[in-house]
């Protein structure tokens, strides 16, 4: 019972810090003008898809975890929960890749980066993107492609069955299991490692060209430039180095059951390598600060703008008070002035109540 209790403590602390730290990162992204960048819009969208896997599959996967892997929802949920998973995490993988071209453009050709690098091809990266995350998970699982008989998994549940029984699992045959990690996973990280030696290259380079042509008193701007740019560059290493980490042992797992035909792998092992997978989405918000100045001021902002916003309301509150108090004040000299022309005219003067002033009509005497 207390193993249980501690379990799903754990679990449900895991979920909450993966879905607000990625949560901060959109908001920091989106309300701090220092992070308005194109090359910020990779960024959004991996946090996009660890914030979805933090709301749309990781209490599900909480939920098959404290229940010794049983699914009482159906076999249509279960592919879709399963589709889900798969989704995010070939997104995930291939917004790394689209994060690693960004940099190597901006290190290696940072004068034609700005004409390289535009909206529209980033959009268009993006929807690319996501297209063959859906290719490779919805598609493929619906249709059948990832099974030894080629049918849709989990079809033949009742409807009107009891489902307690049932263990919601991702079934798989070699051809799958062949395209889809060396696809979404072993050959995009070979691409990324060699992007990311090429940049360190490069950039090695750079700074040896740029100190060595650059006077002395002149060397202050260039290198704080040179170090924006190269912290940025260690910010996304530390990403992909954390992503690495986490999937590794998981996909080696898969390969290793899809070669021996084995859809069903120790379930102790199975979980922790999952959630180790599972742990990448809660560490990539607290990379961003801890190699990004940019990032941690953000943050250090967003935390604070509760006493910030209280201070504001009540300066504007103040602030418009004041200006009533002397709208009010000049409204009365202007009727006490005509008023009195009023009465040297010899018309009767009418008494203005507050309520007139304020544009409330007074009642009937």
């Amino acid at each position: 019972m207390i193993s249980m209790a501690l379990r799903s403590l754990v679990l449900v602390t895991f979920i909450i810090l993966t879905i607000g730290g990625n949560m901060l990162v959109c908001l920091a992204v989106g309300l701090s003008r220092r992070l308005w960048r194109i090359s910020n819009c990779f960024v959004v969208s991996l946090a996009v898809t660890d914030l979805m896997l933090g709301l749309l599959v990781l209490p599900f996967s909480a939920s098959v975890e404290l229940r010794s892997g049983k699914w009482p929802l159906g076999g249509a949920l279960c592919n879709i929960y399963i589709s889900l998973d798969v989704l995010l995490c070939a997104s995930s993988i291939l917004t790394l890749v689209a994060i690693s071209v960004d940099r190597y453009l901006a290190i290696t050709a940072p004068l034609s980066y700005s004409r390289r690098v535009t909206r529209l091809r980033v959009t268009l990266a993006l929807i690319t993107i996501w297209a063959l995350s859906l290719a490779v998970s919805f598609v493929s699982i619906h249709l059948g492609w990832n099974t030894a008989d080629y049918r849709v998994q989990h079809s033949d549940w009742g409807m009107g069955e009891d489902k307690e029984g049932y263990y919601c699992q991702f079934e798989w045959n070699n051809n799958y299991v062949l395209v889809y990690t060396f696809g979404t996973f072993y050959l995009p990280l070979l691409l990324m490692c060699g992007m990311y030696l090429c940049i360190f290259r490069v950039a090695r380079e750079q700074v040896r060209r740029i100190r060595a042509a650059t006077p002395s008193f002149a060397r202050s701007a260039s290198n704080a430039a040179i170090a924006r740019e190269h912290k940025a560059t260690v910010t996304l290493v530390a990403v992909l180095g954390g992503f690495v980490i986490c999937w590794f042992p998981y996909f080696t797992l898969f390969t290793c059951m899809g070669i021996k035909e084995n859809t069903n792998p120790p379930n102790t092992l199975n979980s922790v390598v999952l959630w180790l997978g599972y742990f990448n989405s809660a560490l990539n918000p607290i990379l961003y600060p801890a190699f990004n100045r940019d990032f941690r001021k953000a943050y250090t902002e967003l935390l604070r703008c509760r006493g910030s916003f209280r201070r504001k309301l009540q300066l504007t509150h103040v602030s418009v008070h004041k200006r009533l108090t002397f709208t009010n004040g000049q409204m009365v000299s202007q009727q006490s002035e005509k008023h009195k022309n009023m009465d040297n005219n010899g018309t009767a003067a009418k008494t203005v109540t507050p309520q007139e002033i304020n544009g409330i009509p007074s009642e009937p005497s």
